[in-house]
Protein backbone atom coordinates (compact mmCIF):
# COMPACT_ATOMS: atom_id res chain seq x y z
CA UNK A 1 0.00 0.00 0.00
CA UNK A 2 2.92 2.16 1.03
CA UNK A 3 4.58 1.27 -2.74
CA UNK A 4 1.43 2.10 -4.12
CA UNK A 5 0.51 5.59 -2.47
CA UNK A 6 4.22 6.81 -3.54
CA UNK A 7 3.90 5.52 -7.02
CA UNK A 8 1.05 7.67 -7.16
CA UNK A 9 2.25 10.52 -5.60
CA UNK A 10 5.18 10.62 -7.95
CA UNK A 11 3.18 10.09 -11.18
CA UNK A 12 0.98 13.12 -10.49
CA UNK A 13 4.36 15.20 -9.70
CA UNK A 14 5.76 14.43 -13.18
CA UNK A 15 2.12 14.85 -14.89
CA UNK A 16 2.11 18.60 -13.40
CA UNK A 17 5.90 19.20 -14.77
CA UNK A 18 3.87 18.85 -18.36
CA UNK A 19 2.16 22.07 -17.91
CA UNK A 20 4.83 24.00 -15.68
CA UNK A 21 7.35 23.47 -18.66
CA UNK A 22 4.85 24.16 -21.49
CA UNK A 23 4.30 27.19 -19.42
CA UNK A 24 7.71 28.22 -18.88
CA UNK A 25 8.26 27.57 -22.29
CA UNK A 26 6.26 29.76 -23.59
CA UNK A 27 6.96 32.52 -21.54
CA UNK A 28 10.83 32.03 -21.84
CA UNK A 29 10.58 32.52 -25.42
CA UNK A 30 8.48 35.38 -25.79
CA UNK A 31 10.59 36.92 -22.92
CA UNK A 32 13.68 36.88 -25.47
CA UNK A 33 10.88 38.26 -28.95
CA UNK A 34 11.53 41.62 -29.48
CA UNK A 35 8.54 42.29 -31.13
CA UNK A 36 6.13 43.38 -27.64
CA UNK A 37 4.20 45.57 -29.27
CA UNK A 38 0.93 45.81 -32.45
CA UNK A 39 2.44 48.05 -34.90
CA UNK A 40 0.55 48.40 -38.26
CA UNK A 41 0.75 46.05 -41.29
CA UNK A 42 -2.09 46.74 -43.59
CA UNK A 43 -4.78 48.88 -44.97
CA UNK A 44 -8.08 47.45 -45.20
CA UNK A 45 -8.86 49.40 -48.35
CA UNK A 46 -5.24 47.98 -50.23
CA UNK A 47 -6.59 44.34 -49.07
CA UNK A 48 -8.50 43.54 -52.88
CA UNK A 49 -10.90 41.08 -51.03
CA UNK A 50 -14.72 41.43 -49.96
CA UNK A 51 -14.67 41.09 -46.31
CA UNK A 52 -17.80 41.00 -43.46
CA UNK A 53 -17.01 41.84 -40.12
CA UNK A 54 -19.66 39.61 -38.69
CA UNK A 55 -21.06 41.18 -34.76
CA UNK A 56 -23.37 39.09 -32.50
CA UNK A 57 -25.11 41.26 -30.60
CA UNK A 58 -27.38 40.53 -27.27
CA UNK A 59 -28.50 43.47 -25.32
CA UNK A 60 -25.58 45.99 -26.45
CA UNK A 61 -27.28 49.11 -26.97
CA UNK A 62 -25.68 51.20 -23.93
CA UNK A 63 -22.58 50.71 -25.29
CA UNK A 64 -23.14 50.17 -28.58
CA UNK A 65 -22.73 53.46 -30.68
CA UNK A 66 -19.40 54.24 -29.39
CA UNK A 67 -18.16 50.79 -30.99
CA UNK A 68 -19.51 51.50 -33.94
CA UNK A 69 -19.01 55.00 -35.12
CA UNK A 70 -15.06 53.61 -34.06
CA UNK A 71 -15.65 51.19 -36.71
CA UNK A 72 -17.44 53.35 -39.35
CA UNK A 73 -14.17 54.12 -40.95
CA UNK A 74 -13.10 50.55 -41.51
CA UNK A 75 -15.97 49.95 -43.67
CA UNK A 76 -16.28 50.86 -47.18
CA UNK A 77 -16.89 49.18 -50.59
CA UNK A 78 -14.88 46.22 -49.59
CA UNK A 79 -15.75 45.69 -46.23
CA UNK A 80 -19.22 45.56 -44.78
CA UNK A 81 -20.64 44.93 -41.44
CA UNK A 82 -23.13 41.90 -40.31
CA UNK A 83 -24.71 42.39 -37.00
CA UNK A 84 -26.98 39.49 -35.70
CA UNK A 85 -29.26 40.96 -32.97
CA UNK A 86 -29.57 38.12 -30.83
CA UNK A 87 -32.50 37.38 -28.71
CA UNK A 88 -32.21 41.20 -27.91
CA UNK A 89 -34.75 42.90 -25.52
CA UNK A 90 -33.57 46.15 -25.62
CA UNK A 91 -32.99 48.11 -28.74
CA UNK A 92 -29.82 46.94 -29.80
CA UNK A 93 -30.90 46.23 -33.45
CA UNK A 94 -32.84 49.87 -34.23
CA UNK A 95 -29.70 51.75 -32.54
CA UNK A 96 -27.35 49.67 -34.96
CA UNK A 97 -29.59 51.22 -38.28
CA UNK A 98 -30.17 54.47 -36.99
CA UNK A 99 -26.05 54.52 -37.08
CA UNK A 100 -26.16 53.05 -40.34
CA UNK A 101 -28.35 55.50 -41.63
CA UNK A 102 -28.36 54.14 -45.35
CA UNK A 103 -25.14 55.46 -45.22
CA UNK A 104 -22.36 53.02 -44.47
CA UNK A 105 -22.60 49.40 -44.91
CA UNK A 106 -24.36 47.76 -42.19
CA UNK A 107 -26.38 44.91 -42.20
CA UNK A 108 -29.34 44.50 -39.05
CA UNK A 109 -30.18 40.84 -38.67
CA UNK A 110 -32.63 40.17 -35.66
CA UNK A 111 -32.87 36.63 -34.45
CA UNK A 112 -35.23 34.93 -31.45
CA UNK A 113 -34.89 31.45 -30.08
CA UNK A 114 -36.09 30.55 -26.68
CA UNK A 115 -33.95 27.54 -25.97
CA UNK A 116 -31.34 28.01 -28.72
CA UNK A 117 -29.38 31.00 -26.79
CA UNK A 118 -26.01 31.25 -27.13
CA UNK A 119 -22.70 33.08 -29.08
CA UNK A 120 -22.86 30.14 -31.13
CA UNK A 121 -26.08 30.05 -32.51
CA UNK A 122 -25.74 33.91 -33.46
CA UNK A 123 -22.40 33.74 -35.48
CA UNK A 124 -24.36 30.30 -37.00
CA UNK A 125 -27.30 32.04 -37.64
CA UNK A 126 -24.74 35.28 -39.18
CA UNK A 127 -23.05 33.01 -41.30
CA UNK A 128 -26.04 31.22 -42.76
CA UNK A 129 -27.43 34.93 -43.61
CA UNK A 130 -24.18 35.88 -45.52
CA UNK A 131 -24.22 32.52 -47.50
CA UNK A 132 -26.62 34.49 -49.86
CA UNK A 133 -23.69 36.49 -50.67
CA UNK A 134 -20.70 35.00 -49.16
CA UNK A 135 -17.40 37.65 -48.70
CA UNK A 136 -13.71 36.61 -49.04
CA UNK A 137 -13.15 36.76 -45.31
CA UNK A 138 -15.30 36.97 -42.07
CA UNK A 139 -14.03 38.80 -39.48
CA UNK A 140 -15.96 37.88 -35.72
CA UNK A 141 -15.52 41.07 -33.44
CA UNK A 142 -17.80 41.29 -30.67
CA UNK A 143 -20.20 43.84 -29.64
CA UNK A 144 -17.99 45.50 -26.71
CA UNK A 145 -14.81 45.30 -28.57
CA UNK A 146 -12.61 48.36 -29.97
CA UNK A 147 -9.93 47.63 -32.94
CA UNK A 148 -6.96 49.49 -32.79
CA UNK A 149 -5.25 51.33 -35.68
CA UNK A 150 -5.26 48.83 -38.86
CA UNK A 151 -6.02 45.69 -37.10
CA UNK A 152 -8.77 44.85 -39.25
CA UNK A 153 -6.51 45.29 -42.28
CA UNK A 154 -4.14 43.36 -40.85
CA UNK A 155 -5.63 40.23 -40.09
CA UNK A 156 -7.48 39.96 -43.29
CA UNK A 157 -3.93 40.65 -45.08
CA UNK A 158 -2.58 37.57 -42.48
CA UNK A 159 -6.07 35.42 -43.22
CA UNK A 160 -5.59 36.08 -46.80
CA UNK A 161 -1.78 35.19 -47.38
CA UNK A 162 -1.92 32.15 -45.03
CA UNK A 163 -5.63 30.84 -46.20
CA UNK A 164 -6.16 30.05 -42.39
CA UNK A 165 -7.94 31.70 -39.32
CA UNK A 166 -6.41 34.68 -37.57
CA UNK A 167 -6.28 35.70 -34.15
CA UNK A 168 -5.35 39.10 -33.46
CA UNK A 169 -3.70 39.66 -29.87
CA UNK A 170 -6.90 40.30 -27.71
CA UNK A 171 -6.48 42.42 -24.07
CA UNK A 172 -8.65 43.21 -21.63
CA UNK A 173 -8.21 46.22 -19.12
CA UNK A 174 -9.49 47.77 -16.05
CA UNK A 175 -10.86 51.18 -15.56
CA UNK A 176 -8.78 53.60 -13.96
CA UNK A 177 -8.94 52.74 -9.74
CA UNK A 178 -9.25 49.23 -10.28
CA UNK A 179 -8.54 47.22 -7.34
CA UNK A 180 -5.22 44.65 -6.52
CA UNK A 181 -7.76 41.61 -7.33
CA UNK A 182 -8.54 42.99 -10.27
CA UNK A 183 -5.18 44.22 -11.58
CA UNK A 184 -3.78 40.41 -10.92
CA UNK A 185 -6.50 39.22 -12.96
CA UNK A 186 -5.87 41.66 -15.40
CA UNK A 187 -2.47 40.44 -15.67
CA UNK A 188 -3.33 36.99 -15.53
CA UNK A 189 -5.16 37.89 -18.84
CA UNK A 190 -2.31 39.01 -20.25
CA UNK A 191 0.21 36.01 -19.50
CA UNK A 192 -3.10 34.00 -21.48
CA UNK A 193 -3.65 36.07 -24.17
CA UNK A 194 -0.07 37.65 -25.21
CA UNK A 195 2.96 35.91 -23.16
CA UNK A 196 1.74 32.33 -23.90
CA UNK A 197 0.60 32.61 -27.20
CA UNK A 198 3.59 35.37 -28.62
CA UNK A 199 6.23 32.36 -27.27
CA UNK A 200 3.99 29.81 -29.38
CA UNK A 201 3.70 31.90 -32.21
CA UNK A 202 7.61 32.51 -32.28
CA UNK A 203 8.03 28.61 -32.08
CA UNK A 204 5.97 28.20 -35.18
CA UNK A 205 2.97 26.79 -33.31
CA UNK A 206 -0.83 27.85 -33.12
CA UNK A 207 -2.79 29.59 -30.65
CA UNK A 208 -6.03 29.35 -29.30
CA UNK A 209 -9.28 31.28 -30.16
CA UNK A 210 -9.79 33.95 -27.72
CA UNK A 211 -13.70 34.92 -29.12
CA UNK A 212 -13.11 38.38 -30.51
CA UNK A 213 -10.72 39.51 -33.43
CA UNK A 214 -10.62 36.58 -35.63
CA UNK A 215 -10.58 36.34 -39.21
CA UNK A 216 -11.69 33.11 -41.17
CA UNK A 217 -11.52 32.46 -44.70
CA UNK A 218 -15.27 31.48 -46.12
CA UNK A 219 -14.34 28.21 -46.76
CA UNK A 220 -13.50 27.50 -43.27
CA UNK A 221 -15.94 29.47 -41.17
CA UNK A 222 -19.00 28.56 -43.84
CA UNK A 223 -17.80 24.37 -42.83
CA UNK A 224 -17.28 24.71 -39.32
CA UNK A 225 -19.75 23.54 -36.75
CA UNK A 226 -21.17 26.88 -34.61
CA UNK A 227 -24.66 26.15 -33.79
CA UNK A 228 -24.07 25.17 -30.14
CA UNK A 229 -24.36 26.42 -26.64
CA UNK A 230 -21.13 25.95 -25.77
CA UNK A 231 -19.98 28.16 -23.12
CA UNK A 232 -16.28 28.11 -24.60
CA UNK A 233 -17.91 27.89 -28.33
CA UNK A 234 -14.37 29.95 -29.44
CA UNK A 235 -12.02 27.51 -27.92
CA UNK A 236 -14.15 24.50 -29.42
CA UNK A 237 -14.10 25.81 -32.44
CA UNK A 238 -10.35 26.31 -32.58
CA UNK A 239 -10.18 22.56 -31.70
CA UNK A 240 -12.07 21.58 -34.77
CA UNK A 241 -10.27 23.61 -36.88
CA UNK A 242 -6.73 22.20 -35.75
CA UNK A 243 -8.12 19.12 -36.30
CA UNK A 244 -8.99 19.60 -39.79
CA UNK A 245 -5.07 21.57 -40.44
CA UNK A 246 -6.71 25.21 -39.93
CA UNK A 247 -5.01 25.86 -36.51
CA UNK A 248 -5.57 29.31 -36.31
CA UNK A 249 -2.30 31.75 -36.32
CA UNK A 250 -1.63 34.39 -33.96
CA UNK A 251 -1.02 37.39 -34.89
CA UNK A 252 0.52 40.09 -32.07
CA UNK A 253 0.29 43.07 -34.97
CA UNK A 254 -3.44 43.18 -34.30
CA UNK A 255 -5.31 44.32 -31.02
CA UNK A 256 -8.27 44.67 -30.47
CA UNK A 257 -9.38 45.49 -26.65
CA UNK A 258 -12.28 45.31 -24.11
CA UNK A 259 -12.91 46.30 -20.43
CA UNK A 260 -13.59 43.74 -17.44
CA UNK A 261 -16.63 44.38 -16.28
CA UNK A 262 -16.74 46.28 -12.69
CA UNK A 263 -19.63 45.22 -11.09
CA UNK A 264 -19.41 42.10 -8.91
CA UNK A 265 -22.32 39.96 -10.39
CA UNK A 266 -20.53 40.66 -13.91
CA UNK A 267 -17.42 39.84 -12.94
CA UNK A 268 -17.92 36.31 -11.75
CA UNK A 269 -20.32 35.08 -14.53
CA UNK A 270 -17.55 35.91 -16.69
CA UNK A 271 -14.40 34.16 -15.02
CA UNK A 272 -17.20 31.10 -14.07
CA UNK A 273 -17.90 30.71 -17.87
CA UNK A 274 -14.16 30.89 -18.88
CA UNK A 275 -13.21 28.57 -16.43
CA UNK A 276 -15.22 26.22 -16.49
CA UNK A 277 -15.42 25.84 -19.92
CA UNK A 278 -11.69 25.94 -20.13
CA UNK A 279 -11.61 22.88 -17.20
CA UNK A 280 -13.99 21.38 -19.37
CA UNK A 281 -12.15 21.42 -22.40
CA UNK A 282 -9.01 19.88 -20.16
CA UNK A 283 -10.90 17.23 -18.32
CA UNK A 284 -12.85 16.41 -21.66
CA UNK A 285 -11.05 16.25 -24.63
CA UNK A 286 -6.67 16.73 -24.09
CA UNK A 287 -6.30 13.16 -23.64
CA UNK A 288 -7.78 12.63 -27.14
CA UNK A 289 -6.28 15.64 -28.62
CA UNK A 290 -2.58 14.25 -27.67
CA UNK A 291 -3.81 11.35 -29.32
CA UNK A 292 -5.07 12.60 -32.56
CA UNK A 293 -2.28 14.59 -32.61
CA UNK A 294 -0.07 11.35 -32.91
CA UNK A 295 -2.29 9.29 -35.22
CA UNK A 296 -2.79 12.22 -37.76
CA UNK A 297 0.86 13.57 -37.32
CA UNK A 298 -0.80 16.96 -36.80
CA UNK A 299 1.70 19.38 -35.18
CA UNK A 300 -0.78 21.81 -35.30
CA UNK A 301 -3.07 19.88 -33.19
CA UNK A 302 -0.54 18.89 -31.22
CA UNK A 303 0.68 22.37 -29.92
CA UNK A 304 -3.37 23.54 -28.96
CA UNK A 305 -3.17 20.36 -27.02
CA UNK A 306 -0.14 21.52 -25.00
CA UNK A 307 -1.17 24.60 -24.90
CA UNK A 308 -4.77 23.23 -23.32
CA UNK A 309 -3.05 21.22 -20.73
CA UNK A 310 -1.81 24.56 -18.92
CA UNK A 311 -4.83 25.07 -16.58
CA UNK A 312 -5.96 28.66 -15.40
CA UNK A 313 -2.74 29.82 -13.46
CA UNK A 314 -4.24 30.40 -10.60
CA UNK A 315 -5.41 26.77 -10.16
CA UNK A 316 -1.96 25.39 -11.46
CA UNK A 317 -0.09 27.33 -8.41
CA UNK A 318 -3.13 25.36 -6.17
CA UNK A 319 -2.78 22.19 -7.17
CA UNK A 320 1.25 22.53 -6.77
CA UNK A 321 0.81 23.98 -3.49
CA UNK A 322 -2.00 21.00 -2.21
CA UNK A 323 0.58 18.21 -4.00
CA UNK A 324 3.75 19.72 -2.05
CA UNK A 325 1.61 19.57 1.18
CA UNK A 326 0.89 16.10 0.58
CA UNK A 327 4.01 14.96 -0.33
CA UNK A 328 5.93 17.06 2.25
CA UNK A 329 3.22 15.59 5.11
CA UNK A 330 3.87 11.91 3.58
CA UNK A 331 7.88 12.15 3.63
CA UNK A 332 7.94 13.94 7.31
CA UNK A 333 5.15 11.22 8.60
CA UNK A 334 6.59 8.04 6.81
CA UNK A 335 10.02 8.60 6.02
CA UNK A 336 8.74 8.11 2.14
CA UNK A 337 7.95 9.91 -1.10
CA UNK A 338 10.59 12.48 -1.21
CA UNK A 339 11.42 12.13 -4.90
CA UNK A 340 7.63 12.75 -5.06
CA UNK A 341 8.16 15.84 -2.91
CA UNK A 342 11.05 16.86 -4.87
CA UNK A 343 9.16 16.98 -8.78
CA UNK A 344 6.42 18.59 -7.13
CA UNK A 345 8.86 21.35 -5.93
CA UNK A 346 10.38 22.03 -9.17
CA UNK A 347 7.28 22.37 -10.72
CA UNK A 348 6.09 24.86 -8.10
CA UNK A 349 9.25 26.79 -8.69
CA UNK A 350 9.21 26.94 -12.71
CA UNK A 351 5.77 28.34 -12.16
CA UNK A 352 7.19 30.94 -9.84
CA UNK A 353 9.63 31.82 -12.17
CA UNK A 354 7.52 31.26 -15.56
CA UNK A 355 5.37 34.38 -13.38
CA UNK A 356 8.43 36.66 -12.67
CA UNK A 357 9.90 36.83 -15.89
CA UNK A 358 6.06 37.57 -17.78
CA UNK A 359 5.75 40.22 -15.16
CA UNK A 360 8.79 41.80 -15.73
CA UNK A 361 8.89 41.89 -19.46
CA UNK A 362 4.68 42.53 -20.18
CA UNK A 363 3.83 43.25 -16.70
CA UNK A 364 4.77 46.25 -14.85
CA UNK A 365 2.95 48.70 -16.57
CA UNK A 366 0.07 46.39 -15.59
CA UNK A 367 0.65 45.90 -11.79
CA UNK A 368 3.92 46.83 -9.47
CA UNK A 369 5.65 44.61 -7.68
CA UNK A 370 3.80 44.64 -4.70
CA UNK A 371 0.66 43.89 -5.88
CA UNK A 372 2.71 40.87 -7.63
CA UNK A 373 3.07 39.75 -4.17
CA UNK A 374 -0.89 39.59 -3.42
CA UNK A 375 -0.86 36.64 -5.97
CA UNK A 376 -1.69 34.20 -3.02
CA UNK A 377 -4.61 35.84 -1.66
CA UNK A 378 -5.77 36.22 -5.61
CA UNK A 379 -5.68 32.48 -5.58
CA UNK A 380 -6.99 31.64 -2.23
CA UNK A 381 -10.14 33.99 -3.32
CA UNK A 382 -10.76 31.48 -6.64
CA UNK A 383 -11.11 27.98 -4.60
CA UNK A 384 -14.95 28.41 -4.30
CA UNK A 385 -15.30 28.93 -8.61
CA UNK A 386 -12.81 25.30 -8.81
CA UNK A 387 -14.83 23.72 -6.37
CA UNK A 388 -18.18 24.18 -8.06
CA UNK A 389 -16.29 23.19 -10.98
CA UNK A 390 -16.60 19.80 -9.38
CA UNK A 391 -19.95 20.22 -7.85
CA UNK A 392 -22.17 22.44 -9.36
CA UNK A 393 -20.63 22.76 -12.91
CA UNK A 394 -21.46 25.57 -15.33
CA UNK A 395 -22.44 24.18 -18.62
CA UNK A 396 -24.72 26.53 -21.19
CA UNK A 397 -23.50 29.91 -21.98
CA UNK A 398 -24.66 32.61 -20.15
CA UNK A 399 -23.60 36.66 -21.34
CA UNK A 400 -21.38 38.48 -18.34
CA UNK A 401 -23.72 41.43 -17.27
CA UNK A 402 -22.33 45.02 -18.36
CA UNK A 403 -21.57 48.18 -16.54
CA UNK A 404 -24.52 50.14 -16.12
CA UNK A 405 -27.29 47.42 -16.23
CA UNK A 406 -29.93 46.86 -13.91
Amino acid sequence: MLSLAQTLLTALALALLLPCTVLLVQVLVAFVSRQTNPVPDADTAKVPTRVCILMPAHNEALGLEKILRALLPHLNAHTRLLMVADNCSDNTADLARSIAAGQHPIEVVERQHAEMRGKGYALDFGVRHLEANPPDVVLILDADCEVTGNAIGTLVAQCVAQQRPVQALYLMRNLPGASTKSRLAEFAWLVKNLVRPLGFHRLGLPCQLMGTGMAFTWAHISRASLATGHIVEDMQLGLDLARNNAAPLFCPQALVTSYFPTSHEGIQAQRTRWEHGHLGVIVGQVPALFAQSAMRRNLGLLGMALDLCVPPLALLVLFLVAVCAATGTFWLALGAGLMAMQLAAVALVIVGIAIVLAWLRFGRDTISFRQLCGVPLYIVTKIPLYFFFLVKRQASWVRSKRDGET
